[in-house]
């Protein structure tokens, strides 16, 4: 299916400053991230509020949710629907951080800026008993590390990163994050990684045996030595046009996003690397300062109606952590995109990010050396 949108980099790491700010609340053990942050918000909700006196403010990704989103939840929901936008998870964390009066209602943010942003008190935690709809997801979405039991979050979409490559033009299908940072003769200067912090990392990371949330100086140093010891085998860095340079054949091996690798195109396939992968997810919050929490709820709910939520796998090709949604998918669609064949238990085998607080810098710091080493 084309690609419309233009996809934020999912789980991109924060900017320095930013990281700073947020760590001072945060980044404590995935075990202790669900919990409740501090003066968190003990209020009962009325299930019965009449939502057509409320109204919500969301903030999203472009191409994330369907155009028509406002009038479908005015339709079922009678609430009115204001709906704006960010880029990257950067821009949002900006929105959210401000300390000023934005109105939002409900945020969508990776995973790890969720953690974040609950350590630093800004989260409702969520009322399941207004999201009946949590029911439809799959077991393991309440397994994610970064909030055991959904406290505070609730998972959009989810997926893993590997190697999209051209298998005609590879004499070997590749298997290892160590072909890619050391490829070929046939994919020497035809091999992409990706710009985005964490990602940057990743291959060296795992190829190395590493934790893809390490906070070892030690790791990051072998990490860095690793990845200059592959840039001079690189075409580059691309976190946006690399299923571009795949078809073109400028490229024959990537670092990719599973949904962003295009593998309804004849020749090119997805593989999740044997030394194994990440786990990001992107999410929906509800934010403490939200007036409307009683319509932010009923909005998550609305979005987690199968038929709804269904409209992100068969149009941005993600997979949903939606059981009845992945279940009623267009088995033509799947059939054609293997990443969408992955079940949950496939992807829990990779490690979930998590905000790393202070520790954040590091990564900063190290994309920063790679990509202004000569």
């Amino acid at each position: 299916m084309p690609r419309t949108h233009i996809r934020r980099l999912p789980a991109a790491a924060l900017a320095a400053g930013l990281a700073l700010a947020i760590s001072a609340c945060g980044g404590e053990p995935a075990d202790t991230a669900a919990a409740p942050a501090a003066g968190a918000s003990s209020a009962q909700l009325d299930p019965n509020a009449d939502l057509s006196k409320q109204s919500v403010t969301i903030t999203v990704w472009d191409g994330y949710t369907p155009k028509e989103l406002a009038s479908e939840v005015k339709s079922k929901l009678k609430t009115d629907l204001k709906v704006t936008l960010h880029d990257t998870n950067e821009a949002a964390m900006a929105k959210l951080t401000s300390g000023a009066d934005t109105g939002l209602d409900v945020a969508f943010v990776s995973g790890q800026y969720a953690q974040a942003l609950n350590e630093a008190g800004l989260l409702e935690p969520l009322h399941p008993e207004l999201i009946p709809n949590l029911a439809n997801l799959y077991p393991e979405a309440k397994e994610l590390s970064y909030d055991k039991g959904n406290v505070f979050s609730v998972p959009y979409t989810w997926g893993t990163t590997g190697i999209c490559y051209r298998s005609d033009l590879m004499k070997t299908a590749p298997t290892s994050w160590k072909q890619l940072l050391d490829p070929p003769a046939e994919a020497l200067k035809k091999v992409t990684m990706m710009t985005t912090e964490r990602w940057l990392a990743l291959p060296a990371i795992k190829a190395l045996g590493y934790s893809v949330n390490t906070r070892s100086d030690e790791e990051i140093a072998k990490v860095k030595a690793e990845l200059l010891k592959a840039k001079p085998k690189l075409l580059g860095y691309d976190d946006t046009t690399f299923g571009d340079k795949l078809k073109s054949g400028e490229a024959v091996m990537v670092e990719a996003w599973d949904g962003w690798c295009p593998t309804t195109e004849k020749n090119i396939k997805f593989v999740v690397p044997q030394e194994g992968s990440d786990l990001w997810v992107d999410t929906m919050v509800v934010l403490k300062s939200s007036k409307n929490k009683e319509a932010a709820h009923a909005f998550i709910n609305y979005i987690l109606d199968p038929k709804v939520h269904g409209w992100a796998a068969e149009n941005i090709l993600y997979k949903v952590p939606n059981k009845a949604a992945m279940d009623a998918m267009d088995a033509k669609l799947k059939a054609d995109n293997a990443p969408l064949q992955m079940t949950p238990s496939d992807l829990l085998k990779g490690e979930s990010i998590i905000d790393l607080g202070e520790d954040s810098v590091k990564f900063t710091r190290l994309a920063t050396e790679v990509a202004t080493k000569q």
